[in-house]
This record gives C-alpha cells, sequence and structure tokens, in this order.
C-alpha cells in the first residue's frame, strides 16, 4: 500500500478508536468554504448542549472515496460523515426514524431526495443532502473577450466549445482549452447528452452504448490532441479523484467542466482577477444535461452513541441551520421549507449570484437518464469503472475500445460479487 494510503488509513484507525462517551465524530470534506461555516455552526451546538462533544475530523475528499468505505466494511467509521457514495453505502447508515423527535419533519421537508440515501425498499431516515448540486460548465470570460471570440450560446454543443476554447487558448496562451474533473460522475453528463443510458431493463447495469461510447472516444481523443486537459487525468490512479477547478482558479483553463458546488470556490479563490460565467451543460445529441446530485450528511449505524448522534442530526437539519449553511455557503438547499421561504445568498458578487442562477435554469431541462442515478444502487460501480479505464486510456495504456469492454467487464464482476 502506498504511504499516502498507509496514513490515510491510519488517521481513519485513530478517528474510529479515540471516541469516548459523549462524543460525536463527524467526517468532513469540503470543496469550498464550507468547513468553515459547518465548524462554526457545531461550536454553536455544543454551547447549548455541553454534554455532547462534537469532534469535527476534516479530510480531503479522496479519504471519503476512498478509505472511508473500507472502515464501513470493518463495522467502523466515524458517528456522521459528509458523502456523495450515498446510494451505494446505504447498508451502513443509522435509521434516524425511530430516534428523531419529528420523522414528519423529515418526511415533509427532505423526502424529495430520501431515497438516494436508504436501502432500497426502506422508509430509512438516514441523513439529508447538505446541498443539492447540478453538473455544469464555467468560462473564463475574461480569457474569451481578450481573445475576441464570443462566448458560445446555451445551446453550444461540445463541439462549438471545444472550438471556441481553443482558440482562446491558441490566443492567450495558456496550456488548456478545456478541463474535466477525474470522475465518472463528471463525465456522466455528457455521455447522457450523447445518448447514454447505464440502466438495464433488470434494473441492473447494461453494457455501455453508443452514446456512452461516442462521448468517451471524443473525450479521450480531446486528451489526445491537447483540447482537454491530460494531467488532471493522469496525475491519479485507479478511482481516484481530482478536480481541475485550481487550474481555471489560476487562469490556465478557457472552458471548465464541474459543478454548482465551485461557486463559492470560485468566489473566494478568483475574486476580482478575472470574470467568469457559469454556462450550463453544453448539448449532445440528445440532450444538453446536467447531472444532478449533493453531497449528505448521514448518520453511521455503527456509532456507540446513537441518541446523541440524533440529536446533533436534528440541529443540523432544523430549517434556521440549513437556512444559514446555504446562505453563507451559497449552495443550493434541499430542505422544502427553506426553498419555499426563499434564500438570500450572502454575496455582493453579481458573478455568483448570475452563477447560480444559471445553476437554476438549467435543472429545468435535466434529462431523465440522469435524474435516476443519484438514488440507483449501481451508480458509483459505474462511475468507478469509467474513471478508471478512461484514465487508462487517456495515459495510453490502452485503447478506447478497450476500455469499453474493461468498464464493462469491472461492473459485471461488481455485480456478480454483490450477489443481487
Amino acid at each position: 500500500m502506498a504511504l499516502k494510503s498507509l496514513l490515510a488509513a491510519s488517521a481513519l484507525t485513530l478517528m474510529t478508536t479515540t471516541a469516548h462517551a459523549g462524543d460525536v465524530r463527524i467526517m468532513w470534506y469540503s470543496d469550498g468554504i464550507e468547513g468553515e461555516v459547518f465548524q462554526d455552526l457545531v461550536s454553536r451546538f455544543m454551547k447549548d448542549n455541553p454534554g455532547i462533544n462534537v469532534i469535527v475530523d476534516n479530510v480531503a475528499y479522496s479519504v471519503i472515496k476512498e478509505q472511508l468505505p473500507v472502515q464501513l466494511e470493518a463495522g467502523n467509521g466515524p458517528d456522521i460523515a459528509r458523502v456523495t457514495a450515498i446510494k451505494d453505502l446505504a447498508k451502513h447508515w443509522l435509521d434516524l426514524r425511530p430516534l428523531v423527535s419529528n420523522a414528519a419533519y423529515w418526511d415533509e421537508n427532505f423526502g424529495a431526495n430520501a431515497d438516494w440515501m436508504r436501502p432500497d425498499g426502506s422508509n430509512q431516515i438516514s441523513g439529508f443532502m447538505t446541498q443539492l448540486t447540478l453538473t455544469g460548465g464555467f468560462a473564463n470570460k475574461t480569457l474569451f473577450e481578450q481573445a475576441g471570440v464570443a462566448l458560445p450560446g446555451p445551446k453550444a454543443t461540445w463541439a462549438e466549445w471545444a472550438a471556441a476554447a481553443k482558440k482562446v487558448a491558441a490566443s492567450q496562451q495558456i496550456p488548456y482549452p478545456m478541463a474535466l474533473d477525474r470522475s465518472g460522475h463528471r463525465i456522466t453528463a455528457p455521455n447522457i447528452s450523447y445518448g447514454a443510458n447505464y440502466v438495464g431493463a433488470d434494473g441492473k447495469p447494461a453494457k455501455l452504448d453508443a452514446g456512452a461510447k461516442a462521448y468517451l472516444g471524443q473525450f479521450i481523443g480531446w486528451t489526445k490532441d491537447g483540447t482537454m486537459s491530460k494531467d488532471v487525468w493522469v496525475s491519479a490512479a485507479g478511482q481516484s479523484y481530482r478536480a481541475a477547478a485550481d487550474d481555471f482558479i489560476n487562469g490556465q483553463v478557457a472552458f471548465y467542466y464541474a459543478g454548482s458546488w465551485q461557486i463559492p470556490n470560485f468566489a473566494k479563490k478568483i475574486g476580482s482577477n478575472f470574470d467568469w460565467v457559469a454556462t450550463g451543460s453544453p448539448c449532445g445529441p440528445t440532450s444538453c444535461t446536467g447531472l444532478p446530485g449533493g453531497a449528505a450528511l448521514v448518520a453511521v449505524k455503527y456509532t456507540k452513541n446513537p441518541k446523541d448522534v440524533a440529536k446533533v442530526m436534528e440541529y443540523l437539519s432544523s430549517e434556521t441551520v440549513v437556512k444559514e449553511f446555504s446562505e453563507r455557503t451559497l449552495f443550493l438547499p434541499a430542505h422544502k421549507g427553506v426553498i419555499a421561504k426563499g434564500v438570500s445568498f450572502k454575496s455582493d458578487s453579481q458573478l455568483v449570484k448570475d452563477a447560480l442562477n444559471t445553476f437554476v435554469g438549467a435543472s429545468k431541462s435535466t434529462a431523465d437518464a440522469a435524474q435516476k442515478m443519484p438514488g440507483w444502487r449501481w451508480s458509483d460501480t459505474l462511475y468507478g469503472a469509467i474513471v478508471t479505464r478512461t484514465a487508462q486510456a487517456v495515459a495510453g495504456e490502452m485503447t478506447a475500445e478497450e476500455a469499453f469492454t474493461r468498464i464493462d467487464s469491472d461492473v459485471a464482476d461488481k455485480v456478480k460479487a454483490s450477489g443481487l
């Protein structure tokens, strides 16, 4: 095992073996500033509840993605965790329904997304979404203007964005026309725009279809001819995640495909260095869709303090706390009551407000196939296989066709091993 993995595993072991009675450990990762806001809210809870000591372990997203599942399979883990592999790990979540004081409140306000994080066929209350997200693009408007290249319109295709971004990169002498996160989740949105459907007739994964192969093949080709950043995809191994956010923030990318969660990160780190805009998702032959999702705060069933965990979760899920968290982090809330009453995002930046509105508008054109992904048992299985094998093709370790074959076999092996 690599030293980095050993250190991460050791850190997680420490987290799960040093808790004492009255301690509630929360494993938390951040895309931007939300960790600071979350810690402030937790500190207030502890002042009002001196008998409960809440410890927030801030970790890299890679720890959540790669190390937490190992801990959970061993019957360990934190008491609460912020995760994105919500459905795939649902068997490990604690059912809060018998522990919270008002289950109807949870059903009413978080019911629309509750199935994303519960075992199939149950009415379990596992937690709540800390925010809703949608994948989409961002353009460095300043670079486009300096290059004299018009921003493609809302119905522009992936090919049109690629052509425009290449002109900008050549004019402004930046290394990357486009970048897309090293993520099977992220690349699924354009796959679906090209007609991909991962779900077979029996509800289990289907083999990659023509739509998925069309975009993945194009993407691999773009990394080889310099249209798309290759570095993001070859700088890590296996299913490891790597965002291209820093490249965009540093003005090295004309067009970046990520998602709404990057807005607060850009607001803080780009500041007035350049103007940027959210673009929605470029179009493929069948749609112009993003992929919905988000991060969930879930209770872990291996906790030794379920009552205290429920009390912490009730506080964090309360309408006033969700509203404040959403307003300060610039995240789209998943709480029905908060949405109905409106959110006053704490930003003086018109760029931020315009970007948030762009994502709200883009959510209205989300394809049906994309809507299915967050609550589908096999989403993360597909994402992991796609990112691993696509990255190998990008690195030249196999051809695109070989990558497609390996994706299908990887997924089939996972399904077989599950016994489902």
